[in-house]
C-alpha cells in the first residue's frame, strides 16, 4: 500500500480549461501550473517518476512531452469512468457507437476480461498496468484529487448562497491551496515583496 512521505500533498486549483490544442503557442495555464510545481519539487531529478490521470489524451501529451521518463498511470475507476473517455475519443463524444462500445468495454471489465477490453483500449494499454504500479507502492486511485477537491474547494466555495465571479473563486482557491500546502507565509512574503501597482 502506498505511503505518502509528510508534506508530499500538494494542492493546485483554478476554474480554467486545463486542455490545450496541439496547435496552440502557449501551455493552457494548468500545464503552466503542473510545470512549475515539478520544478519546485524537482520531480526531473526524482529518482521514481509517475504521472497518473484519466484517459484524457492532452494529459498523456502534456506528460508525454513534458516528463518523458515518467511511468504514466490511468487513475484506476470504475470501469465505465475509465473507458469512456478512450471510446469518445474514438467514436466521437454523444454517439450511440460511443455509448454501445463503453457499455461493451464495461462489461468485459466487469466480467474480468481484462484481454478484450484492453485490446479495444490500447492507447491506454501500458498506463493500466496495475499490478506493476502496486507492486512499486505507486498510487493508482483518483482518491488523492477527490480528498484535495473536497477539502480545498468545498468548504469554501460549496456553501449555500454563495455566488462567486471566476476571479474571485480563482483568489480565494489560490489562498486555500498555499495554506493547505504549507506555503501561505511564503505566499504572503512574496506578495510584499512585489512592488506597488
Amino acid at each position: 500500500m502506498p505511503v505518502r512521505d509528510e508534506g508530499a500533498v500538494t494542492y493546485s486549483a483554478a476554474i480554467e480549461g486545463a486542455a490545450s490544442r496541439d496547435t496552440d503557442e502557449e501551455l493552457s495555464e494548468f500545464a503552466q501550473r503542473v510545470l512549475r510545481e515539478a520544478l519546485r519539487r524537482r520531480f526531473q531529478q526524482a529518482p521514481r517518476q509517475a504521472v497518473t490521470g484519466d484517459g484524457a489524451p492532452w494529459i498523456w501529451n502534456i506528460a508525454s512531452e513534458r516528463f518523458p521518463d515518467a511511468l504514466q498511470i490511468v487513475i484506476a475507476t470504475t470501469p465505465t469512468s475509465a473507458c469512456r473517455p478512450s471510446l469518445k475519443a474514438i467514436y466521437g463524444p454523444g454517439t450511440k457507437l460511443a455509448e454501445h462500445r463503453t457499455h461493451q468495454r464495461c462489461m468485459e471489465l466487469k466480467a474480468g476480461n481484462l484481454g478484450a477490453a484492453l485490446s479495444a483500449l490500447q492507447t491506454n494499454r501500458n498506463r493500466m498496468r496495475y499490478d506493476k504500479s502496486h507492486a512499486a507502492e505507486l498510487c493508482t486511485s483518483l482518491a488523492v484529487v477527490e480528498s484535495g477537491c473536497k477539502r480545498a474547494i468545498g468548504p469554501r466555495l460549496k456553501q449555500g448562497g454563495m455566488f462567486w465571479t471566476v476571479a474571485g473563486a480563482n483568489a480565494v482557491l489560490a489562498l486555500r491551496c498555499c495554506r493547505l500546502s504549507g506555503r501561505f507565509k511564503d505566499f504572503w512574503e512574496r506578495r510584499a515583496l512585489r512592488p506597488a501597482g
